[in-house]
């Protein structure tokens, strides 16, 4: 009997153990994988010469936008696709309701669980607004938005500073500005709406006075910003957040 104890205990381990590597290391994998399906399903082949071979999307001139019309058919909750070149992030980006705004969390664009879950849009963001904040989860194998505290590293900055965001309106490039290690309570790195110029500025400023990173891109009234947000876990509530300026 305590021969069947023992193995009982060694047996329930294992299938643990094998439940939390499908469930942080395969679980991803899948993820990604589908938004890659999902892009080469609404984007048309690049040019028949071959040339781009071998490059990220965002880096081949003869890159295609993608059918937003047609992806937004079927997956109306799809606002945009990040790529940020030399890195794994080349993803859809959703939104869900103000009622709802933690949809994507655990889900992909299908609504369908998944661990890494999906980028997603703070539900109060406006593609038209002066900013816009898009969340992921910080996944160990370097996934979703993984890749988010290497920016903490001024040399990884400066090599993965330029940010493609594709939309129903057309392709916005950024730049990286700043990289905070953060929390919520100490800076309002969430804040989408600004009474005007001024109160815009000055919302910029308190970001730019608690960075650990600042790359020299200037912010102005006329800016648009795109802020990329994931944990961290140097503290309980701490975040890394990228700031990004579009380029004019």
């Amino acid at each position: 009997m305590r021969a069947f104890g023992k193995g009982f205990l060694i047996g329930t381990a294992c299938i643990c153990a094998l439940a939390l590597v499908w469930l942080c290391f395969v679980r991803p994998e899948i993820t990604t994988q589908e938004a890659e399906s999902l892009k080469a399903a609404y984007t048309t082949s690049p040019g028949a010469n071959g040339s781009g071979a071998g490059l990220l999307p965002a880096e081949r001139e003869d890159a295609p936008a993608l059918d937003f019309a047609a992806l937004r058919s079927r997956y109306p909750d799809v606002k945009a696709w990040l790529t940020i070149p030399g890195t794994p992030v080349d993803y859809p980006v959703l939104q869900s309701s103000p009622e709802s705004p933690e949809y994507y969390l655990r889900r992909n664009y299908r609504g369908e669980w998944r661990m890494a879950g999906s980028l997603f849009f703070q539900a109060d963001c406006r593609m038209d607004g002066r900013c816009q904040i898009a969340y992921g989860h910080n996944m160990n194998d370097g996934t979703m938005f993984g890749c988010l505290p290497k920016y903490l590293d001024s040399s990884y900055c400066s090599e993965h500073g330029q940010i493609t965001l594709q939309t129903p309106d057309g392709v916005r490039q950024y730049t990286v500005a700043a990289v905070l290690e953060t929390d919520v309570s100490r800076v309002p790195f969430n804040r989408t709406v600004f009474a005007d110029d001024t109160d815009f500025l000055e919302h910029t400023q308190i970001l730019l006075d608690s960075t650990q990173i600042k790359t020299g891109v200037s912010i102005t009234a006329d800016s648009r910003l795109l802020v990329l947000v994931t944990c961290s876990y140097s503290w309980p509530d701490a975040r890394v957040v990228v700031v990004a300026v579009q380029n004019q």
